[in-house]
């Protein structure tokens, strides 16, 4: 037997060594067995009696496979593959045999009702079906269809679904790349803005995070290239790219930065203990040496090893000392298996066993199953039990000490085991795993740019938040649905609901790198961990009562995990000493866990279930965990990990996200198999959590109970209880409450915030104070009496102040400030002192920066930090220009001398020590810092070295306190010695000013204390022998008795800054500019005039189109222009003659008005073409302007308009500013073409250059000896001699947006007023010229003969609305300017008519819904019609009968009621389509209107509704106006589809064209010889001749959103009818026919009694739909009754009188008789002859469709109305005979979104809506013409904001190119006969606007 072991082995070996046996079958000899061959290619031998012996000899089995072992004993079942189990497991459900044998053939089980069963057997909950997840086990439970996608959902290739912005974008969103194939080439990133920095792979981000030492890209490109770095920590390595990684990580042969800088340049790396070094210089773990893997990647890690011959042998093998392996139960079985002996005595513990026995004797001594093998008895054991070493007895295998056997819980049996689940789970059919109850889980993940959900069990791929900066950390709040994030670019906390809706900012301050977050949702908090701050903090879920929990001992905190049931918080920290920690929730009980074999501990998260905790090591590239008291640490994964960044758990999975792969992966928690990618080529997967109920399980107890423990703030859980907590910085004052405030802390500022470290508690942790939109805070004082804190902003240059806690912030000084470094608050008597090295200034203000004056402005070179001493009445600087200094002043700036002027660099930080009236200085340059007496002498330096660069400096009590810029750090030292040195905080960047807020200054009493010290204005403090000064607020002069203020500056230039307005005084010896405070916004100031003797100062907006006014001192605001500007860019101010002139370079006018706005009038409109500069000369009568045009020039006329004079034409650019210099009698203007200021006499002769070259001069003014003007490219105001031009100095420079300017002095006598008495006799205006005076009147009033008065409005005028406004052109006047007629409230106005009767304008406004009539003075307005209205287009007033007449396309009915809106009738309700124009005949007793419906027509009928008539339905497109001209009575129409205007008389005959083509006419009236239109794509008015067609004039131009047009004349509405005297003697309605009248009663019954009989009034209101019948006869029934309401009754003249008129119209039967024979047979044959006729007509019709038109295309088109829908009306191709269109206009839902949110969606048929004429001729190839069908392939919506108001012109024009639409069209084939194209002319759609067209402005130039 030896002997051929042995031989065996040899033979295996020879042939190994010659290569025979390769991957070719093995052969052994005779009785031997050949086992497998191994994958290594190797060939075993085994003796024949080896095999079948239940023993692996061969180590892969397959000695004993497909063999039929000893049969089971009764009790137990024998699988398939030889296995014995219990006969009880027999089709339990379970794979016992773990090949399924023992469930096959089983009768099938019973499912539940609420079961699913599945296809083996199993039952399963039914909600488990189709939850993604193999519940079954065959996974029959998940054969399920796929989703439906949405609508907003792309379908991948794979049947997944993702959002459907994600198609083509770049990004790889479905699993198979579907989404991103067959994309158009030339979708590009997009390209990034100016204040943008584009990444890499294209992504924008804000410009101000390139080379911020931040990753905000992603892929570091953002910090690429950048020269100067934040410098990483000490501790740590900077890589090319930018990033920092621990320095211990350089050199050690892994590329850890993403450029791989960290491993140039290296010699040798240097490894720890328990590191392998690799031959690239690697370092790999030390236990993966040697095993068989390649770790290093070069195969080192596997050099050297020992090799054995064979592989090492199978668990349950013995390996022999010859390197043999046997099965392990031939060990002590008294043969030498090895053939070397070492599997038996002595070599192995063999106990002596019993060879002679037999099973049948005893069961062989077995106590469970004997078998005799080869003669010897060979004991075994049941399933559950194991052999113990006597080789008899049998033992209970404890299962549950197996990890992985079950799932949660394991409850160990004899012989068995069962599993359990804890709470919220259910045990699986498999009886070991356990199922979640509830929703199915989904992983949400940060992507950096957005939040994603993934389901983990299959492909649904969906986003939660976007367009975020830099996603990291995030977790979720279960109960409240909510998510919560970290974003370290924005370094804010922010929370949104879980549906992505509700984002808010929950801790915005005080972050610098939150790489953790937790949510406690027990207890509602959120705790976080920034590794910026080293800090772990907690707050309430809304960020309120934020606290330092947890700061000594950290460094790098990044992972964060919380078990609130336990009341534990757990951390990574992946500092220079990696560890993993846990405290209570509280901060007490800190604990490490581990902090060996870590190195970047990042992921971390808690399996409640299974009490254990996982985290990954991203450079260990390992997965690992252990109990949750750290003990148990194991491994999971330790293979394929390259960057793993964050994990969750989730029932037995784990899931994780990798950076280097981008993807999501899973893995078996237990064992680290079943690895698979849940989602890969992700943006940049971040932070990860299972989103489901059991991941933040119920069973916790809130201990803090329902009060919140009744702490007064935090309530944090401890282990068993709670703790109270406070606030960062906030004492305790008993066990549950807070103090409610701070008694001392140190505040400091840091560019973007400005923290405070309390000195009330010993963490001394710094705390952001919240305070909003602080960018680059430098100086820094506090005023404890009002608990304000005053800080200066050097980027927004302002000056603010807010509470210590941050509230109340607000701004103290913003204007005129350049870099103000220095503050100081006199706690005393209140004030503010600052410096501004900008301006060089010293300037004091009240605390509340009111009375602001300009103490120090001579010598100053940059002055720094400022401090004051209110009790010795002294203030000192620093100043560090070029001879530094320390200067000493009174507090009223007197006494200045300089202590200290030598050894200084740069003194920055000063502080007074009142103690030792000591001076304390930090001078950054000579790094000292320094102290001496108040005058200078004694001066010491306290601390010289170690002080890289002090900034700010304070004191307290014996300490001083400073910031350095170098260390980042804020250090104290005694302040008498300079020793005890301490470092308070470091790590700080851009520190700079630091003071010590305590609540025990010094208060002293003072002059100023007593009634302001007798000051009108301001008391400063002043040194001892003084005591206090008086002074006054900038600009303004000291009277002589030192106390008192004048009332304002007399002499002053004030200028525009397009959004302010400033003023610069000329009486004082400065130049400092003060803001006009009035308190509204100006958005575009341009023009600018004063009014010296009001004192009142007024100027023009541009943006808002306003010409407003208010005083000097900012107060009385008003708008005196609002309406009718477009640009006014010249303003000037006639103060003696109390008139205001304006330019309007938009409208090409210029205008005069009173002061008040009142008597407009437009004075010059033609040959204008920009004017821009306006300037008065009163005493001479003239007025001058510019006029910048395509010709520039320079004019002059009469300041009534006449005697106009072209003065300078040549050589002129842009002439912008003009003045008149009166005193030298001399006009001057500034040109920015030419870049010249030039002078002329004022006539235009004697041109000469005064100033050359100028940069861009814009405003110019003059005053005393000197010109001023603003200079837009300088941003300066510059003065020069007027009239040599030499002498040029800024008067003021950094002022951006500047625009006109004007110089005034208020003690200059204005000369006499030629208009002063009685208004020069005139009733309206009165306006100067050369030689006296002229009479005028406002816009479009005629003067009268007397040349003096005026009437109070034109006679003959045109009225017009356009949505938002109604406006008059008067056609008295030639100008044919449009004035507002100020009525109030409208929104979207389309429907106009006037009464002349009483003098009221009545008009419908389809966003309210409503008829309202008014006065054309905008008085007595009311709403007649308020309800039932759905769309009004057209309305029609009776002046005669006082009815009025509307259509209504909402509803389809034209209806009738009394012009104050009572007695309202339907008339017509049927056969209407779309009807819209009316119009009224009231002499002739007719009603006209148009229907554009489907079949297009011009309708008549009598007033009352009766004798409806068809006039015209052939070749009509869109009859959208309607007029009368009642002189040749005839009928005007437009048409819009046709392009055109017709007529023809009262009966549709004679039909004539009269113009055409017109573009895109809405609605006409008619005057004298004129017809009238409005055009909507022309946006103008325009005339022609009503007999020829001819002489057609534009009257108005560029108007957007033209709707109706009516004429208001004297000869317009006149004539009468019947029921023009006493309403006919109707009770309440009477309508007029030719020669007769009807009363009838309206719809709805009123309190009236009515009667439908002239002159009858009954008495009971139940008479009203029929009369009582008179006994005489029945007269004649009226022929066409109306469709609803009461009847009507027809009375001619002669028959008034005739008792039977007062009969009903209504047939009744003569009393006891039937109907009459002859009545019922004329009514048959009535019926009859009408149904042959409708018959006729309808096959009449069908083959006119069929033949006549071959053009007709089966399009419906849908036209603008004015409807509040929102929908998108769809074209649809529907078979509709006529082709004209339904056009509908809609309107903006909602009241209050008027006419500015106005959504218009139009579908046409054809494109809409661009800008450039090839468009119109292309689009017009495409209308409904005889010969061709087109179609439409795409329509856009365009939906525009129909208000100037809201964009400008340029966004305007580009929203509408943007939106141009795509068509096509198709010719067919057509009949030889084609009518020829009509003209390629325009097809506009209904929609009431286009694009505006800019002209090129210089500042576009």
């Amino acid at each position: 037997m030896q002997v051929s072991v042995v031989l065996c082995s040899m033979i295996t070996f020879f042939l190994r060594s010659q290569g025979v046996l390769g991957s070719a079958e093995c052969s052994c000899g005779r009785n031997h067995f050949t086992c497998a061959v191994s994958a290594f290619g190797e060939c075993t031998c085994i003796p024949a009696q080896w095999q079948c012996d239940g023993d692996n000899d061969c180590g892969d089995h397959s000695d004993e496979d497909g063999c039929m072992l000893p049969t089971c004993s009764p009790l137990d079942f024998h699988c398939d593959n030889g296995k014995c189990i219990r006969r009880s497991w027999v089709c339990d459900g379970d794979n016992d045999c773990e090949d399924d044998s023992d469930e096959q053939d089983c009768p099938p089980r019973e499912c539940e009702e609420d079961e699913f069963h599945c296809q083996n057997g199993y039952c399963i909950r039914s909600l488990w079906h189709c939850d993604g997840d193999n519940d079954c086990g065959d996974n029959s439970d998940e054969l399920c269809d796929m989703r439906k996608c949405s609508d907003k959902e792309f379908r991948c290739t794979d049947g997944s679904c993702i959002a459907e912005h994600w198609y083509c974008d770049g990004d790889t969103d479905c699993k198979d790349g579907s989404d991103e194939e067959n994309c158009p080439s030339d979708v590009m990133t997009a390209t990034c803005s100016v204040e943008e920095f584009q990444c890499a792979y294209g992504r924008c981000i804000l410009d101000i995070y390139h080379c911020d030492g931040d990753d905000d890209c992603g892929d570091w490109s953002d910090e690429s290239d950048c020269s100067s770095h934040q410098p990483c920590r000490s501790v740590e390595f900077m890589c090319s790219s930018g990033m920092c990684i621990n320095a211990g990580w350089r050199c050690d042969g892994e590329f850890d930065c993403d450029d791989q800088s960290d491993e140039k340049n290296c010699t040798t790396s240097m490894c720890t203990a328990d590191q392998f070094r690799c031959a690239s210089g690697r370092c790999v773990r030390l236990s993966w040496r040697c095993d068989g893997e390649d770790d290093c990647s070069d195969g080192s890690d596997e050099d050297d090893c020992e090799k054995t011959d064979t592989p090492p042998c199978a668990p349950d093998q013995f390996l022999c000392g010859n390197g043999r392996c046997i099965g392990q139960r031939k060990v002590c079985n008294e043969v030498s298996d090895c053939g070397d002996g070492t599997d038996e005595h002595p070599h192995q513990d063999c106990r002596p066993r019993s060879s002679d026995g037999n099973c049948n004797l005893n069961n062989g001594g077995c106590s469970q199953k004997c078998q005799m093998a080869r003669g010897l008895v060979q004991c075994t054991c049941h399933t559950g039990y194991r052999l113990m070493e006597d080789g008899r007895a049998c033992q209970d295998v404890d299962e549950c000490a197996e990890e992985g056997y079950c799932s949660q819980g394991c409850t160990n049996t004899e012989g068995g085991f069962q599993c359990w689940c804890v709470q919220g789970y259910e045990l699986r059919p498999d009886k070991r795993s356990c199922k979640a109850l509830g929703p199915e889980p989904v992983l949400l993940f940060a992507n950096r740019i957005d939040i994603r959900q993934v389901l983990p069990h299959r492909s649904e791929y969906t986003l939660l938040l976007n367009n975020l900066e830099n996603a990291i950390a995030l977790d979720f709040h279960h109960d409240q649905e909510l998510v919560f994030w970290s974003d370290v670019t924005l370094d804010r906390i922010m929370k949104a609901n879980l549906n992505g809706s509700n984002v808010e900012e929950v801790v915005s301050t005080g972050l610098e790198s939150p790489g953790g977050l937790a949510i406690d949702w027990i207890h509602d908090k959120l705790y976080w961990t920034d590794s910026g701050t080293s800090r772990i903090e907690v707050a309430n879920l809304d960020g309120t009562h934020r606290k330092v929990l947890l700061w000594q001992s950290m460094e790098k905190p990044r992972a964060i995990a919380l078990h609130p049931i336990e009341g534990k918080i757990y951390w990574t920290d992946w500092g220079n000493t990696p560890r993993i920690e846990y405290a209570n929730m509280d901060g007490s009980n800190r604990r490490v866990i581990a902090d060996t074999h870590l190195f970047w501990p990042n992921g971390l998260t808690i399996d409640y279930a299974g009490h254990r905790m996982y985290w990954v090591d991203a450079k260990h590239h390992v997965i690992e965990r252990a109990d949750l008291d750290g003990r148990n640490r194991k491994a999971v994964i330790s293979q394929g990990l390259p960057h793993p960044f964050a994990i969750t758990v989730f029932e037995d999975s784990l899931y994780w996200t990798d950076w280097h792969t981008k993807s999501i992966n899973s893995a078996n928690k237990f064992t680290g198999k079943n690895q698979e990618i849940i989602r890969n080529k992700l943006h940049f997967p971040m932070d990860i959590h299972t989103l489901h109920p059991q991941r933040q399980p119920a069973g916790g107890r809130n201990r803090c109970g329902t009060n919140n423990g009744g702490c007064s703030h935090l309530c944090l859980p401890g282990n068993k209880t709670y703790t109270c907590d406070c606030p960062t910085g906030f004492k305790k004052v008993d066990q549950h409450n807070c103090a409610l405030s701070l008694d001392k802390f140190l505040l400091f500022a840091r560019r973007t915030d400005i923290r405070r470290i309390s000195f009330d508690t010993e963490d001394m942790s710094d705390d952001v104070i919240p305070l909003a939109d602080v960018r680059n805070a430098v100086a820094l004082d506090w005023h404890a009496e009002e608990g304000f804190i005053y800080w200066t902003d050097v980027t927004t240059d302002s000056i603010n102040r807010a509470q210590w806690d941050g509230s109340r912030q607000e701004v103290v000084v913003d204007t005129s400030l350049e870099s103000p470094a220095g503050l100081a608050i006199d706690w005393v008597t209140n004030k503010l002192y600052w410096t501004d090295a900008g301006t060089d200034r010293i300037e004091v203000s009240n605390a509340d920066g009111s009375m602001r004056t300009v103490l120090i402005w001579e010598n100053l070179d940059r002055p720094r930090d400022i401090v004051v001493d209110p009790i010795g009445g002294y203030m000192y600087w620093t100043d560090w220009g070029v001879s530094p200094k320390i200067e000493q002043a009174g507090m009223d700036a007197s006494s200045r001398i300089v202590i200290i002027s030598s050894n200084l660099t740069w003194p920055n930080g000063l502080a007074i020590d009142y103690q030792t009236q000591r001076l304390y200085w930090a001078d950054a340059g000579m790094k000292t810092i320094e102290f001496g007496n108040f005058d200078g002498s004694d001066r010491q330096v306290l601390i010289g070295s170690q002080l890289p660069h002090p900034f700010g400096l304070t004191l307290h009590e014996e300490k001083l306190y400073w910031t350095d810029w170098q260390s980042k750090s804020i250090q104290c030292a005694n302040k008498m010695t300079g020793l005890g040195r301490q470092t308070l905080a470091e790590n700080l960047e851009n520190l700079m000013d630091i003071h010590m807020f305590h609540r025990y200054r010094t208060t002293v009493r003072t002059p100023c204390a007593v009634n302001n010290g007798g000051c009108s204005h301001l008391c400063l403090l002043a040194p001892p022998t003084k005591g206090s000064s008086c002074t006054c607020p900038t600009g303004i002069n000291l009277q002589l008795d030192g106390k008192t203020c004048t009332h304002g500056m007399s002499s002053f230039l004030i200028f525009a800054r397009r959004t302010d307005i400033r003023m610069v005084s000329l009486d004082i010896p400065y130049f400092a500019d003060v803001v006009l405070a009035v308190n509204r916004s100006m958005k575009n100031t341009i023009a600018i005039g004063v009014d010296p003797k009001e004192g009142k100062v007024y100027w023009s907006d541009s943006t808002l189109k306003k010409v407003s006014r208010a005083n000097i001192n900012g107060t009385a605001h008003e708008d005196i222009i609002a309406t009718g500007l477009m640009t006014t860019d010249g303003l000037a101010v006639d103060a003696v003659g109390r008139k205001i002139y304006w330019t309007d370079t938009g409208t090409n006018r210029i205008e005069v008005a009173n002061l008040d706005g009142s008597m407009r009038k437009v004075l010059i409109w033609q040959n204008l073409d920009s004017p821009r500069a306006i300037a008065l000369y009163h005493e001479m009568g003239y007025m001058y302007w510019t006029d910048w045009g395509e010709h520039a020039k320079l004019e002059r006329s009469a300041m009534d308009g006449s005697d106009r004079l072209v003065l300078i034409s040549n050589n002129l650019g842009w002439p912008n500013g003009l003045a008149i210099d009166s005193a030298g009698s001399q006009l001057l203007w500034a040109d920015a073409h030419t870049e010249r200021i030039e002078a002329a006499d004022l006539n235009g002769l004697n041109r000469r250059t005064l100033v050359s070259p100028v940069q861009h001069p814009y405003g110019l003014t003059v005053l005393g000896p000197h010109i001023y003007w603003t200079d837009w490219q300088s941003r300066s105001i510059q003065r020069a001699d007027k009239s040599t031009g030499a002498n040029t100095i800024t008067v003021r420079s950094n002022l951006p947006g500047l625009m006109d300017i004007q110089a005034v002095d208020r003690e200059k006598p204005l000369s006499f007023n030629k208009c002063g008495r009685r208004n020069g006799g005139c009733s309206h205006l009165c306006l100067p010229r050369p030689n006296g005076t002229s009479c005028a009147c406002p816009t479009g009033i005629l003067l009268k003969g007397d040349a003096r008065s005026c009437d109070d409005s034109p006679e003959t005028y045109l009225l017009f609305s356009n949505r938002v406004s109604v406006r008059r052109i008067s056609l008295d006047t030639n100008d044919h300017t449009d004035v507002h007629v100020p009525v109030p409230e409208l929104h979207n106005v389309i429907s106009l008519d006037y009464d002349s009767v009483d003098g009221k304008l009545y008009y419908t406004d389809v966003s309210l819904d409503v008829i309202r009539r008014v006065n054309l003075d905008g008085t007595g307005m009311e709403t007649v019609i308020s309800q039932g209205l759905k769309t009004t287009d057209g309305l029609a007033v009776d002046w005669v009968t006082r009815n009025m007449y509307w259509t209504d396309t909402g509803r389809n009915t034209i209806e009738v009621a009394r012009l104050d809106g009572t007695s309202r009738k339907v008339l017509v309700n049927n056969s209407l389509d779309e009807p819209r124009a009316i119009a009224v005949f009231p002499s002739k007793g007719y009603l006209f209107w148009t229907d554009w419906g489907h079949i297009a027509k011009i309708e008549r009928a009598h007033l009352d509704g009766s004798d409806r008539k068809v006039l015209i339905n052939t070749d009509l497109g869109w009859p959208n106006g309607l007029t009368l001209d009642y002189d040749t009575r005839r009928i005007f129409w437009v048409d819009a589809h046709l392009d055109r205007i017709e007529s023809s008389d009262l009966n549709g005959k004679l039909r004539q064209i009269l113009v055409s083509p017109v573009s895109h006419p809405f609605a006409l009236t008619q005057q004298d010889r004129w017809i009238y239109w409005t055009d909507w794509q022309t946006k103008s008015i325009q005339r022609v001749d009503k007999h020829t067609g001819r002489s057609k004039e534009t009257v108005l131009a560029n108007v957007e959103g033209l709707m109706d047009i009516i004429i208001v004349s004297p000869q317009r509405q006149s004539g009468t009818n019947h029921c023009g005297v006493n309403n006919g003697g109707c009770t309440h309605l009477c309508f007029a026919n030719t020669n007769s009248f009807v009363c009838a009663c309206p719809d709805e019954p009123d309190s009236r009694p009515c009667s439908t009989i002239s002159g009858y009034v009954p008495t009971s209101p139940d008479r009203e739909t029929t009369s009582t019948p008179a006994p005489n006869k029945i007269p004649k029934a009226s022929t066409d009754t109306p469709q609803q309401g009461p009847p009507l009754i027809n009375c001619t003249d002669k028959s008034l009188s005739v008792e039977g008129c007062l009969e009903s119209n209504v047939v009744t039967a003569p009393h006891g008789e039937g109907l009459h024979i002859s009545y019922v047979i004329g009514g048959a044959l009535t019926i009859l002859a009408i149904l042959i006729i409708i018959t006729a007509f309808i096959i009449y019709r069908h083959k006119k469709s069929k033949f006549a038109d071959p053009g007709v295309s089966n399009l419906t088109y849908s036209n603008p109305s004015y409807r509040t829908s929102t929908q998108e009306v769809k074209i649809e191709t529907s078979q509709k005979p006529p082709i004209y269109n339904q056009l509908r206009y809609k309107k903006e839902g909602g009241g209050d979104s008027g006419y500015t949110k106005e959504k218009i969606r139009i579908v046409e048929g054809v494109c809409l809506l661009s800008s450039e004429e090839l468009y119109w001729e292309d689009l017009k190839q495409l209308k409904p013409s005889r010969g061709g069908l087109h179609t439409c392939m795409r329509t856009d919506t365009v939906s525009l904001q129909a208000s100037s108001a809201s964009l400008d012109d340029g966004e305007t024009e580009q929203l509408l190119q943007e939106e141009t639409s795509e068509c096509s069209s198709i010719n067919t084939l057509t009949p030889v006969t084609v009518t020829p194209q009509r003209h390629p002319q325009h097809s506009l759609p209904d929609t009431g606007w286009t694009p505006t067209r800019k002209p090129s402005t210089e500042s576009e130039v």
